[in-house]
């Protein structure tokens, strides 16, 4: 077939007597410029298409059809007009938009992230004084958006684990519940064991160093996050020994357990056996062991809480011994926290407030320990030798919401606090004080408020920092 025969076989113009309704009449084909009659771009010598079709883009706007883009328009300094002068514009007065209802209703989600205009600010405003609706739609966007831009940390409150725990007991108690003077320590451990979840190796090699007093002296033992976890499994093993559970520290021969006495001891003897020193694995142990403690003391129902726990140079009861392995996880998490770089927040109050009831009870008889080593001032009661007799004290006044008042017996362990015979009083914050017991704060720059014997209130503050230990 040749080629004339496939045009004319495709030829789909309209006849000459037929109306094609897509092109425009001939007037506004004249109107639109350089056409001939017939609509073409050339006549029939014109060397044109002969096709007859308007070419795309040379039709009028079509009223139906979809909408354009309008051309950018001219800025006002390529007008060619003068520009006003802006001296004569005078104040400029924000006039809010006269906008209906449903309009500034929609503009309260804007208006709450500040992303409405001046005007569209100022008309919301004055709308939202009289319509009531609108005000408390507005209140609570405005909430929604506080929610959203938080200024505190990202980092959970310390208390959150607590009261969701509590949450749940009051709904459904459980069959076995944990002592009150062990829920501290099941408190500490499973703070610091969330901390320790996502360390990595650099983490868990990361140097830290130990700080305590002794003898009024500073002290210091320089180790890594897996050496502080080794100590904690270490020290906790004394109460795990008292409840007949295993001891970490089992594996380590007869020869190396003669200096293994009291905390100190435990960890020493534990870091020098090792093989390796301690990594990432010490978490598991350190891990199951608390979990250990914690469900074999609630199986007791709390009955054994005045159960012994020797530390070697004294002994506490297992209630007051749960309460200091709960201290010093704490302690020691900060300690780990700080050698990562990474916030660690102080103890629930309720649960802050038993250790540091517990070093207060612990102080009358640090000052009787000093005072045989000659480092505190000879006693100046008259009741020495009676047991519960009132007898000279100092009042500490711990503040804070974990707080609360103390009074201190002086001159001997046996004698009984009195306020009637109260030679001094010291003021401390609650976490200040727990960091002084812990060996981290120098005694002179404890107190933030003295008032009575100084030498009572350095020697109460020296056996403070003398109840820390490694």
């Amino acid at each position: 077939m040749s080629g004339a025969g496939r045009f004319e076989a495709h030829d789909e113009r309209p006849a000459p007597d037929e109306k094609d309704e897509r092109l425009p009449e001939h007037g506004e084909r004249e109107r639109s410029g350089g056409r001939g009659e017939q609509g073409h771009t050339g006549g029939a010598d014109g060397g044109g298409t002969g096709s007859g079709d308007v070419p795309h883009g040379t039709e009028g706007p079509d009223p139906d059809g979809p909408a354009r883009i309008p051309l950018p328009r001219a800025s006002v300094e390529d007008g060619g007009r003068p520009l006003p002068d802006l001296t004569d514009l005078g104040d400029l007065v924000i006039v809010p938009l006269d906008l209906p209802h449903h309009v500034l209703k929609s503009l309260l989600g804007a208006w709450a992230l500040a992303a409405c205009s001046a005007a569209e600010t100022a008309a919301v405003e004055e709308h939202l004084g009289a319509c009531g609706s609108c005000a408390d739609e507005a209140r609570r966007l405005r909430e929604a958006v506080g929610l959203l831009h938080q200024p505190e940390s990202l980092d959970l409150d310390p208390a959150l684990r607590t009261r969701v725990l509590q949450s749940c007991l009051d709904r459904r108690p459980p069959h076995i519940p944990v002592p009150a003077w062990a829920a501290p320590y099941d408190a500490e451990t499973a703070r610091l064991d969330a901390l320790l979840q996502d360390f990595g190796d650099a983490e868990w090699h990361a140097p830290v160093r130990l700080r305590w007093f002794d003898a009024d002296s500073a002290t210091s033992r320089r180790t890594t996050v897996a050496g502080v976890i080794a100590h904690l499994l270490s020290v906790d093993g004394l109460i795990a020994a008292a409840l007949g559970l295993p001891d970490p520290l089992a594996r380590i021969t007869e020869a190396g357990m003669r200096d293994a006495v009291g905390p100190a001891g435990r960890t020493e003897a534990f870091w020098r056996t090792s093989h390796f020193p301690p990594t990432r694995s010490v978490r598991g142990p350190w891990r199951e062991q608390s979990h250990s403690l914690v469900r074999t003391v609630s199986f007791t129902g709390g009955h054994a809480g005045g159960l012994g726990v020797s530390y070697g140079d004294f002994e506490l009861p297992l209630h007051d011994a749960m309460l200091d392995r709960a201290f010093e996880c704490w302690v020691h998490a900060e300690d780990i926290a700080d050698a990562v770089d990474y916030p660690y927040e102080p103890p629930a109050p309720r649960h802050l407030n038993k250790m540091i009831d517990l070093a207060a009870r612990m102080l009358p008889a640090a000052l009787a320990r000093r005072r045989r080593t000659g480092l505190a001032a000879p006693a100046r009661g008259r009741h020495l030798g009676v047991a519960g007799e009132p007898g000279r004290s100092l009042r500490l006044e711990i503040e804070g919401s974990a707080g609360g008042e103390w009074l201190i017996p002086l001159d001997s362990p046996a004698a009984q606090g009195s306020a009637d015979l109260e030679v001094a009083h010291v003021a401390l914050d609650g976490v200040e004080f727990c960091r002084l017991a812990a060996g981290h704060i120098p005694p002179e720059e404890a107190a933030v408020g003295q008032v009575g014997d100084r030498d009572a209130i350095r020697d109460v503050l020296f056996a403070a920092a003398g109840l820390s230990r490694m």
